[in-house]
């Protein structure tokens, strides 16, 4: 029985070629009570294996997160499948915008303490006690709404590329640095301000609702099935697009553009840029952004350092990193000292409610 993959990246990738046929990138979640999430685990592994579904599932006690490319000519029998477990009948589907056959190239389901690092007691707040979910036109009209603070609950790097217009987007690494934050940040304004959360595809609002619920904001809302959805509502509903630039995603494709606009710059040049890229160098691997010209001035590394490490062959590289860990500049994402033009710090929460 096999409950792993067998084939690397690369070959899976040239399987994919060789078929030609359309794959769809979806994701979606669900918070429930999992009991032996190993089981699970491997039940869906075993199923999803013959769908030829490949992606990166997390499977915990609290639920499941999936990000998931399935063969567009079996799309049906996957969601039918779907449906035959009970707690994930009916899930909403986000289907990606774009797609790109290759968004994915292994099946990876992992067990995990949680489906979102938040870094929350559980046991403390009642999970079910959620914000109002509102589709893209009420979210429209809310963000209008003066009284009303919009928060962007994903991180730096996410934002930076595309966010809402006057869209507060702390400047966190992690989804549990924000929790913190913003409440601190909004403490004044928990009963006079509607607290209004976006994230990709809703998972993180679901948790950060019931959260903020509980630590006494009186009106708090999220956006139903994040950026993805909105995006998918107003173009069948032919409402006024309110979000610029990119949406990140967490695959290959690195994100998806919603509006022609640039909001962000080149961590090297400074030149308007919104396409993340990781650091050639095995080594460091480091997030950011970089443009076309520097992509090859610096044959798609951060710095000179991983440029001339990155030139030496293969067999020297592994010598040369021989045990060590990646550099820890891979968790700074695109914040790394050596970055010309890394993000600003800044306390937005002070500049928006100054305005």
């Amino acid at each position: 029985m096999q409950l792993y993959n067998n084939l690397s990246a690369k070959e899976r990738a040239e399987l994919i070629e060789k078929a030609g046929k359309e794959r769809l990138t979806i994701s979606f979640y669900k918070y429930t009570k999992i009991g032996n999430t190993q089981i699970f685990r491997n039940h869906l592994f075993l199923a999803w294996d013959e769908f030829d579904v490949l992606g990166r599932i997390y499977v915990a006690h609290e639920g499941i997160n999936a990000q998931l490319s399935v063969p567009a000519e079996i799309f049906e029998a996957f969601k039918n499948h779907l449906d035959t477990i009970i707690f994930l009948e009916d899930v909403r589907l986000n289907i990606a915008i774009e797609h790109d056959n290759f968004a994915f190239l292994k099946l990876k389901v992992k067990v995990r303490q949680k489906i979102v690092a938040d870094g929350l007691n559980d046991e403390t707040f009642d999970i079910r006690n959620k914000g109002v979910h509102v589709n893209a036109s009420k979210f429209n009209e809310l963000i209008e709404d003066p009284n009303t603070v919009l928060v962007d609950m994903r991180n730096h790097y996410e934002s930076e590329i595309g966010h809402f217009k006057n869209a507060v987007t702390p400047d966190v690494d992690t989804f549990r640095e924000s929790l913190d934050i913003i409440e601190e940040d909004l403490k004044d304004h928990k009963e006079d301000k509607n607290l209004v959360m976006y994230c990709t595809g809703g998972i993180r609002c679901e948790k950060a609702s019931a959260y903020y619920k509980h630590k006494g904001f009186k009106n708090v809302f999220q956006l139903d099935g994040g950026i993805i959805n909105y995006v998918r509502e107003v173009e069948s509903s032919e409402l006024e697009n309110k979000f610029i630039g990119k949406n990140f995603v967490f695959d290959e494709r690195r994100s998806e553009r919603i509006s022609d606009d640039v909001i962000a710059s080149c961590h090297q040049c400074g030149k308007p840029a919104d396409l993340h890229t990781n650091c050639a160098n095995g080594a460091c691997h480091l997030l950011f952004i970089q443009c076309d010209t520097c992509k090859e001035k610096m044959e798609n590394c951060c710095s000179k350092n991983c440029m001339e490490t990155n030139r030496l062959p293969f067999e020297e590289q592994k010598a040369f990193r021989k045990g060590q860990g990646n550099s820890n500049d891979v968790f700074k994402k695109g914040r790394a000292d050596h970055l010309s033009y890394k993000k600003d710090l800044r306390n937005i929460f002070d500049t928006f409610l100054k305005e």
